[in-house]
């Protein structure tokens, strides 16, 4: 398991004003990490992973069998930051039937006719459930203030600062409903640098069989870099709470990303003190019954 006092490193603590350019996106987290080297950080990463995905096959059937927590899973990044990658491995040993992705695009004229959270809201996992947004409810404060040419038709709507301060309260609300109601909500952004981000692309376009993830939107978004930056930031510091942290994950290693969501995702299960229900002794005449009954066909 990750230390807790690495984990604190990439957990965004509630009330702070974090700068994105203050976050390394490498595996030189700490000076101890820097003086154990790349080659021991890398390989101790790979066993964490792997102790992980066994610990949440665990997890996940408490999960179910406890019935009253559900998990929400929010992964927001630039473009090519491994999002999809680490959902595939760190997920890789859960049962899907305990478990759905969902991929949110552009939104729908259905959607543009509801309120902002509309669409995300009917994706919510129910108890027992883990539930995975690729890209959430905070594209409308992170896409939509870099463009806001982009809000759906709202009367009398003026974009300005309290605009934006008024969706983070919507979004603070939403989540501090749903914690109350036994929804533990867990909120990633993988911290791509752009160096990283360029070599990715390279790669995606120098190999065929990639070609089909590239877009022209990449570039376009890439070329407002420091505009996303800045709303990743302030997006961050509104909506990182005691109920619904924010996590800043180093992206430019997917071995790093994936062992420290993995940790991050079952330490915060085992918290919760799930259980298996206790069988009643009337139940357990009922399977005492059915046991004989087996017995004797």
């Amino acid at each position: 398991m990750i230390k807790g006092k690495l984990i604190k490193v990439f957990r965004v603590k509630p009330g702070t004003n974090i700068t994105l350019k203050d976050y390394d996106t490498g595996w030189v987290q700490t000076k101890e990490l820097k003086e154990l080297g790349k080659d021991k950080i890398k390989e101790h990463a790979g066993e964490i992973l792997e102790q992980n995905l066994a610990h949440l096959t665990v997890m996940q059937e408490l999960l179910y069998a406890d019935d009253r927590y559900s998990l929400l899973l929010v992964f927001q990044a630039m473009d090519a930051a491994g999002k999809d990658g680490t959902i595939k491995h760190v997920m890789s040993g859960v049962n899907p039937q305990g478990c759905q992705v969902f991929s949110f695009k552009k939104p729908s004229s259905e959607d543009l006719d509801h309120n902002f959270l509309w669409r995300y809201m009917k994706n919510l996992p129910e108890r027992g459930r883990i539930g995975i947004f690729n890209r959430s409810y905070y594209e409308d404060v992170l896409v939509v203030k870099v463009h806001p040419e982009l809000i759906q038709n709202i009367p009398e709507v003026k974009v300005d600062e309290p605009f934006w301060e008024g969706r983070y309260q919507d979004i603070n609300a939403l989540e501090r409903h749903l914690v109350r109601n036994g929804t533990v909500v867990l909120k990633f952004f993988l911290n791509v640098s752009k160096e990283e981000q360029k070599k990715r692309f390279m790669e995606r376009l120098g190999r065929r069989e990639k070609n089909w993830k590239f877009s022209a939107s990449d570039l376009a978004a890439r070329g407002r870099w420091d505009d996303y930056m800045d709303a990743y930031e302030d997006a961050i510091n509104a909506t990182s709470t005691e109920w619904a942290p924010w996590y800043i994950v180093p992206a430019d290693h997917k071995w790093a990303t994936r062992a420290i969501v993995a940790d991050i995702i079952t330490t915060s299960l085992r918290g919760l003190d799930l259980k298996f229900p206790e069988v009643t002794d009337a139940q357990l005449k009922l399977l005492d019954e059915a046991r004989l009954a087996l017995q004797n066909e």
